[in-house]
């Protein structure tokens, strides 16, 4: 079951694209949104992430980090980051248990696919509390961004 507002995020530990594990622990104080995202490389993917990026300065000045995650290894992000000039860590899921932690998870998807990140934003306040939940079962669909930014607004 995905997470709700009001609930306490679960902590995890996972490796960066730049291989330098980050933990939900290490944004306390600040608030993070998590962009969980099936796959990258691909088209709805590039562009939820390119809307993060075309945006970055605004979180940044409203004390907010931004993370992406998904079940690709380390070194497929890496050059995912590197060929979209994303300026936020991308970590990598690919044991399957932070995805299934917050309920942002494919057990099946497409081309028979087994285990894939289902396309979710979480806002994470800075006490580790979650203040937006999406979790989208369409994978064609993009993120509420205006929502998110209100939830860091408030």
């Amino acid at each position: 079951m995905a997470l709700q507002v009001g609930d306490q995020a679960p902590d995890f530990k996972l490796f960066s694209s730049d291989l330098k594990e980050v933990s939900l622990s290490d944004y306390k104080g600040r608030k993070l949104v998590i962009h969980f995202f099936p796959l990258a490389f691909t088209g709805v993917c590039t562009a939820q992430l390119c809307t993060m990026r075309d945006s970055f300065g605004y979180y940044e000045g409203m004390n907010a980090d931004v993370v992406g995650i998904s079940v690709d290894s380390p070194f497929t992000l890496a050059k995912f980051k590197e060929d979209q000039s994303y300026q936020f860590p991308l970590l990598s899921d690919f044991n399957k248990e932070v995805s299934q932690a917050y309920g942002a998870f494919y057990e099946d998807f497409a081309f028979n696919m087994k285990g894939i990140s289902k396309r979710a934003a979480f806002v994470i306040n800075e006490e580790g509390k979650v203040i937006h939940a999406e979790v989208l079962e369409d994978a064609g669909n993009m993120p509420d961004f205006d929502a998110i930014k209100r939830s860091i607004e408030a």
